[in-house]
């Protein structure tokens, strides 16, 4: 999987990249309550515009890419001075607000994710097959503290036009089975049918369990 993501940069092959900030995210984001000067989790981030809109409406962005060639075109194409550090196994670039952390996401834990109050997954949970799912939605649970909220995007097909992936489909039962052990889980709305894939995008909102929720 990691080196069919890593060939995909590599050879320009991301027409899962959208040229402009999701509609969805512009829609539901303010609904969700999360405070300026909250700081956002963007796993699996590519080189997503939405990571700038966050940052346009003062959220602080900490993006987490395994592709070098996404963080550098994110920083390319964008505008302000760009400064480079390490965090072990983690080479981040910054610009702005925005933190891009290149390295495996399952190799981001808690002691780094301090400041996170918030999280948006709109490209994650469908990159990732089966098997990997439940992993990610644990991992992200443990990074997120009670409270915080997020919004995911999910991608499904009608029963029995799965197909294959990346970009997989996620059932609703699914999205639900992974998430509602540790988030209160909120769907808000499916997308029309995208005309060739067949696919329809689901949005959820989610509040992480524990005491303060």
């Amino acid at each position: 999987m990691a080196l069919n993501w890593l060939e995909r940069w590599r050879e320009g092959r991301i027409g899962f990249h959208r040229p402009q900030v999701h509609p969805a995210l512009i829609e539901h984001w303010p609904l969700l309550g999360a405070k300026p000067g909250t700081k956002v989790l963007v796993p699996l981030c590519g080189k997503s515009l939405d990571m700038r809109w966050l940052a346009q409406h003062d959220h602080p962005v900490l993006g987490i890419e395994l592709a070098e060639e996404a963080v550098e075109q994110f920083v390319a194409e964008g505008t302000g001075e760009i400064s480079r550090y390490r965090q072990e196994p983690f080479a981040i670039c910054r610009q702005g607000s925005v933190e891009l952390w290149c390295g495996d996401f399952f190799h981001f834990h808690i002691e780094q994710a301090a400041e996170i109050d918030a999280f948006y997954d709109r490209a994650a949970l469908i990159a990732l097959p089966p098997a990997t799912r439940q992993r990610y939605a644990f991992h992200l649970a443990q990074l997120i503290p009670p409270g915080a909220r997020g919004l995911v995007i999910s991608l499904m097909r009608a029963p029995g036009d799965e197909g294959s992936g990346p970009p997989f489909s996620v059932c609703a039962d699914e999205v639900r089975e992974l998430f509602e052990p540790n988030f209160l889980v909120t769907h808000l709305e499916d997308g029309e049918p995208e005309e060739g894939s067949g696919f329809r995008e689901s949005v959820w909102a989610m509040v992480r369990r524990g005491p303060a929720v």
